[in-house]
């Protein structure tokens, strides 16, 4: 069956590095695009960047996390990759991966999440000194 599977959370000080990892299995990780979301305590869920499966362009960042978080993938692998630097107590959420429906991102209005079918458990990530 289809499993998403975090991994890599951890508590780091502000300023810090986290790398998360998200392992795929029971499809084929070339055919879809993958998210990342984020949930912090007291928060609604939160789309923080999604990546084409084709061309592995990341084609979405959220801007509060822009020039800090770098999303890549292996198809290979069946692994994709989360790399957080620069981190902010405001980065403190659990982080989920998921599979989108299409191959394909795309900005939609409403709630993202919508168009991803697939979810991991996800990984907390604490952000304090």
């Amino acid at each position: 069956q289809v499993q998403l599977v975090e991994s890599g959370g951890g508590l780091v000080q502000p300023g810090g590095s986290l790398n998360l990892s998200c392992t795929a299995s029971g499809f084929t990780l070339g055919s879809y695009a993958i998210g990342w979301f984020r949930q912090a305590p007291g928060k609604e869920r939160e789309e923080i960047s999604c990546i084409d499966s084709t061309n592995g362009r990341t084609s979405f960042y959220r801007d509060s996390v822009k020039n800090r978080f770098t999303f890549s993938r292996d198809n290979v692998k069946n692994m994709m990759y989360l790399q957080m630097s620069s981190l902010r107590s405001e980065d403190t959420a659990v982080y989920y991966c998921a599979r989108r429906q299409h191959s394909f991102c795309a900005v939609v209005t409403g709630d993202p999440g919508r168009m991803y079918d697939y979810w991991g458990h996800g990984t907390q990530v604490t952000i304090s000194s």
